[in-house]
């Protein structure tokens, strides 16, 4: 067991810490155990060898409205306060509060350190905010909402994104161990803190996650934020904290094989398969690839609609305007028939194809398909991938004139005749230039 060593006798705890220990021990030790169901649920039915089902198990946090919200924070709240009440009636034996502070602060530390980990390493293989789409690049600007606009911000500078998620890891790193668990929080904080408000800036939909690990966080540096006060703002004399665990015979085997069963899984083994996920082309874009030879922008230069030849415009609702092959399963046409935007408000790790939306989340302008080949006929059947769009749906034969023409008629779901020629357009985008010219991590803001 860990036990107390000899303390100084002015460091005794006072009835007032004795009781605020109380119900923020309680409190936090409610926020980091697993509490619903939710949580065992996944544990025993995700895959242990991917890093979606990692990150998903490292995200958790306690949940009694069934999503992520304040409410939760306030019930725990609750909670804690009637602990703190009850606690002299329902314990009467003597408490080492320096041994029992000890104990919730381990299981604080190792609950933030799996939380920005998880996340430090999407970042440091950046494919939480992926190199933009070819979609994506031909989209006016004012058509994109301000998370979508952050997230591409993010995408076309891969080395910084790896760079915030060195310091998301080397922050969770340091929370491993005891002594340096100030100096990881002081990290974490300031990280965090841009993150939660970034997200409310931006509109995200994380941002309570985000103050959820800034609340671990203040807690671990409350233990030495006022003696760092008080020795480099006030410049007194301050002593320092005199507990230290003591661990003997068998104990001391099973806390280093804790800790080291931690390391492997948490850090080495999820980081591995987060690499090797970033190699197979990460979670944002659907795998399955597209017709070879395609991908690029095509200008729509003769467009009919039901045999009715319609001039190029950018006030038409049904004339098209251009269309974006992508190197997966992905067409996309831009025209001004109205769309309702898919949201994406917080970090998810599909594995099937049909549920990546990141491409066509938050943005307007471009209608998006995913589409199934028909080699005998020489045909693609095309599918809104907007579930708000769910009945967009297109069946066209397919004839390639040359390399730069692309032939597109057939008919839609309402049986209304569509005929297009794509002539491909040979345009160069600075992102993609700069790695052809040998420039490593794309653009430098």
């Amino acid at each position: 067991m860990a036990q107390t060593i000899q303390r100084d006798p002015e460091a005794v705890w006072s009835n007032t810490e004795k009781n605020l220990f109380r119900f923020f021990g309680i409190y936090f030790l409610l926020q980091v155990l697993p509490l619903d169901l939710r949580f065992f649920k996944h544990l025993f039915s995700f895959n242990w060898f991917d890093y979606q089902g990692i990150f998903y198990l490292a995200r958790y946090s306690p949940s009694f409205t069934g999503d992520d919200s304040f409410i939760n924070w306030l019930i725990i709240a609750v909670l804690a306060a009637a602990g703190t009440l009850l606690w002299d009636k329902i314990y009467k034996k003597e408490v080492n509060y320096d041994q029992l502070n000890y104990w919730v602060r381990v299981l604080v530390r190792y609950r933030l350190a799996i939380g920005v980990i998880a996340y430090g390493f999407l970042k440091f293989f950046p494919i939480q905010a992926p190199v933009p789409s070819l979609s994506n690049l031909n989209t006016d600007y004012g058509d994109f909402t301000s998370w979508k606009l952050f997230s591409l911000g993010l995408g076309v500078v891969p080395g910084y994104q790896s760079f915030l998620g060195l310091v998301e890891i080397a922050g969770g790193l340091l929370l491993l161990n005891r002594k340096t668990t100030t100096i990881g929080t002081l990290i974490i904080l300031p990280f965090t803190g841009n993150v939660a408000f970034s997200n409310i800036a931006y509109e995200g939909g994380e941002y309570v996650y985000a103050f959820y690990l800034i609340s671990l966080a203040l807690y671990l540096f409350a233990f030495d934020g006022i003696r760092l006060f008080k020795l480099v703002s006030l410049e007194i004399p301050t002593a320092p904290n005199r507990f230290k665990p003591v661990f003997a015979g068998e104990w001391a085997k099973y806390r280093l094989a804790l800790k080291s069963v931690f390391i492997l899984f948490f850090v080495i083994f999820y980081g591995f398969k987060t690499y090797a996920g970033y190699k197979k082309g990460g979670y944002q874009f659907p795998a399955e690839k597209g017709l070879a030879g395609t991908e690029g922008l095509y200008n729509v230069s003769e467009f009919k609609w039901n045999n009715q030849s319609i001039p190029y415009s950018k006030t038409d609702s049904v004339r098209w305007q251009n269309v974006v092959f992508e190197k997966w399963n992905t067409l996309s046409i831009q025209s001004n028939k109205p769309v309702v935007p898919e949201n994406l408000p917080t970090e998810e790790l599909f594995k099937d194809d049909s549920s990546r939306i990141y491409e066509l989340a938050g943005s307007q302008g471009r209608h998006y398909y995913s589409y199934r080949v028909d080699s005998l006929n020489s045909g693609l059947l095309l599918q809104n991938r907007n579930k708000n769009h769910a009945g967009d749906q297109l069946t066209l034969s397919f004839n390639r004139l040359n390399d730069s023409t692309i032939v597109l008629q057939g008919v839609t779901a309402g049986k209304d005749s569509v005929y297009a020629v794509l002539n491909k357009i040979n345009k160069k985008y600075l992102i993609y230039e700069a790695k052809k010219s040998g420039r490593r991590g794309g653009l430098t803001l």
